[in-house]
């Protein structure tokens, strides 16, 4: 049976490289386009990147429920569409998705049975991929602080997976999707 594995962590929890891991590793592994209500900017097209709506199709998404998160941000909506995930789960494919632990927690509270795992590096290696892209000791302190605010939100989490080797956090994660 196809899963939804929903990856949260803080800043420099090694997401972005995890999740390019296990999409080479696994190819039967699918991505879901989130949506927005923001304008298309040039360059952009629809359901490349983004699924766009205008205010009108955007609020119709969240009166019918097929919003399994949704977030403003800078004045715009962004989520995660029930009905694209369903229908790549339908199809038999394990979904994907990397979301920061508030909106992973509304998509827990809205499909209980996706998967949603914690990610975070040891607090050493935490403060040494931060400092590693901190331009100040100020910046620094807000992005642990930050972190240890995220830490304390993910309580919904099924499962935490340690980030200090990223290739071993990728396989403990595709050890959790056995193959269909």
């Amino acid at each position: 049976m196809a899963k939804l594995l929903v990856l949260s962590g803080p800043s420099g929890a090694g997401l972005g490289e995890i999740v390019k891991t296990l999409f080479a590793r696994r190819q039967s592994l699918r991505p879901v386009t989130p949506v927005t209500a923001r304008k298309m900017k040039a360059g952009e097209a629809d359901g490349v990147g983004f699924y766009f709506f205008d205010l009108e199709g955007w609020n119709a998404l969240k009166e019918s429920g097929d919003l399994l998160e949704c977030v403003e941000f800078a004045g715009n909506d962004y989520g995660t569409s029930r009905r694209l995930v369903q229908a790549e789960l339908n199809a038999g494919h394990d979904v994907l998705l990397n979301l920061p632990v508030e909106r992973a927690a509304q998509l827990k509270k809205n499909m209980p049975e996706a998967l949603c795992v914690y990610v975070e590096p040891s607090a050493p290696v935490l403060e040494q991929r931060c400092r590693a892209v901190a331009r100040s000791e100020f910046e620094l302190r807000v992005r642990l602080e930050q972190a240890e605010k995220e830490r304390a939100l993910s309580d919904f989490c099924d499962a935490r997976v340690n980030s200090d080797d990223l290739d071993a956090a990728a396989e403990e994660l595709l050890q959790r999707l056995p193959e269909a």
